[in-house]
């Protein structure tokens, strides 16, 4: 992973395609670069160093969208972006959008989770069912001999949510997920495994075939 400032021109068809990925997260960062990689090696994913928009859609296509266009227009480079989060059933889709923000702190991952296990404490077994959801955005500047584009895909993992945590691997609401026909959690799975199968995998790979026609 480059940044933008450091990344090399494309010279030919071949070459290396800079894509911008428009977040700050780490872990988004290194998951999205290992997804890409195996999917699309000519993709030289770029680090997005500017500013970060005020998220406020009601939607993750929103929220992706906005998060997107911001990065494209600070980089000039075609952007990816993801919103995303886990939607428990038996609270109407919720925590949803507000996944990272849940317990009124932006990216309080331990308090996040703490809250959602306490608030689900008295739900059985049965009825704890969830799935992660992650929307991709691909926006594509608008320049002199182009005209730009905009595309979202979603992809989601179901499962269901422990009353405990398991692992370290993974991030989030990971460790107390564990996807349908696993009995480990997000957070016990290796890497390999989850970005094989993860919310943001299946987006990805629904996301290929445009991002492939965007690129050609």
């Amino acid at each position: 992973m480059t940044r933008p400032e450091d990344a090399p021109a494309a010279t030919g068809a071949r070459d290396a395609v800079r894509v911008v990925l428009a977040t700050h997260n780490t872990h988004k960062l290194e998951e999205f670069a290992a997804i890409i990689a195996q999917r699309m090696p000519q993709v030289e994913l770029v680090e997005y160093d500017g500013p970060s928009p005020v998220e406020d859609g009601v939607t993750f296509e929103e929220n992706a969208l906005i998060k997107a266009r911001t990065a494209a227009e600070h980089t000039g480079l075609v952007s990816l972006a993801d919103d995303s989060g886990i939607c428990v059933d038996v609270l109407g889709g919720a925590p949803g959008v507000f996944s990272a923000r849940w317990c009124g702190r932006h990216g309080d991952d331990a308090a996040n989770l703490a809250l959602l296990l306490a608030q689900l404490q008295d739900v059985p077994d049965r009825h704890r069912a969830a799935h992660y959801s992650c929307v991709i955005a691909l926006v594509r500047p608008m320049s002199a001999d182009r005209a730009g584009d905009e595309h979202t895909v979603r992809g989601d993992w179901r499962g269901r949510l422990l009353r405990e945590t398991r692992g370290s691997n993974g991030f989030g609401y990971d460790p107390a997920f564990v996807p349908d026909g696993s009995a480990l959690t997000a957070a016990e799975l290796d890497p390999a495994t989850k970005n094989a199968d993860s919310h943001r995998a299946r987006a990805f790979r629904a996301m290929v075939p445009a991002l492939q026609q965007l690129l050609a």
